[in-house]
């Protein structure tokens, strides 16, 4: 508890930026999902101003792909989101995008969250806890639990089926300590390593990280299904 409390310490008050990755290609959509309406507003700008309407969160940088840099910009301009100070071109992968959002984080800045853009539905609770976490830990991603039984099967045939009670979805905003994850994803794009969420850099460097509660509502779209799941959501939430 020791060391948690001078972590704790170290950070507690300091600022958070959020790095939004927004350079996918939307293959499985079919159309950029990112401008695609979401109840008459695009599902980026409900992200954002999810982001923005979080107290915690101090500035906000979006990575996305070139050709995306003018109508991003002026999307954030014309929805008067303030916390958005740069949008910034993303690199070949994942890593190399988010890399290049976080090297254009305020110096200031202590931690860093890592927000899939195609997240609209995340809530201040679930980034405020993520952020709390890592404040403590050093390194925070949102989880829930599965509710499906996984098989890990290979060439088609089932090897074993994990224990689900120790199995979790990890979501995002994934919460960094500014200097962890820029250094871990710095050895992961020297290693020319390709991964699918930020928690696995850290994880490469022998770090721990900590699961903070998520929520089933916090969904990624992915197909055109996942949009008819949100706007479900939003219906219900009253936000549609």
């Amino acid at each position: 508890m020791r060391l948690f409390k001078k972590w704790r310490d170290k950070v507690a008050g300091n600022s958070c930026t959020a790095v939004v990755a927004a350079a996918g290609s939307s293959r499985r959509m079919g159309s950029d999902k990112l401008l695609l309406p979401l109840g008459e507003i695009p599902v980026l700008i409900r992200t954002l101003r999810a982001l923005e309407n979080c107290g915690e969160i101090t500035e906000i940088i979006v990575v996305t792909r070139e050709d995306l840099i003018v109508p991003i910009g002026q999307l954030c301009k014309d929805a008067a989101l303030d916390k958005v100070t740069k949008v910034v071109v993303g690199g070949a992968t994942r890593t190399d995008s988010v890399l290049a959002g976080v090297r254009e984080a305020e110096g200031k800045a202590q931690l860093i969250a890592i927000h899939d853009a195609a997240r609209p539905l995340v809530t201040e609770e679930v980034i405020i806890q993520a952020i709390e976490m890592a404040r403590v830990r050093g390194a925070a991603a949102p989880a829930v639990p599965v509710k499906d039984t996984l098989k890990r099967a290979v060439d088609g045939v089932v090897v074993n089926t994990p224990d689900r009670a120790e199995l979790f979805a990890v979501q995002t905003p994934q919460v960094f300590e500014h200097g962890l994850i820029l250094g871990a994803l710095e050895k992961a794009v020297a290693d020319g390593v390709e991964l699918t969420d930020d928690c696995a850099a850290v994880e490469r460097l022998g770090m721990s990280v900590c699961l903070a509660p998520g929520s089933y509502e916090n969904i990624k779209l992915t197909t055109p299904e996942d949009v008819a799941v949100a706007e479900s959501i939003l219906e219900r939430r009253g936000e549609l």
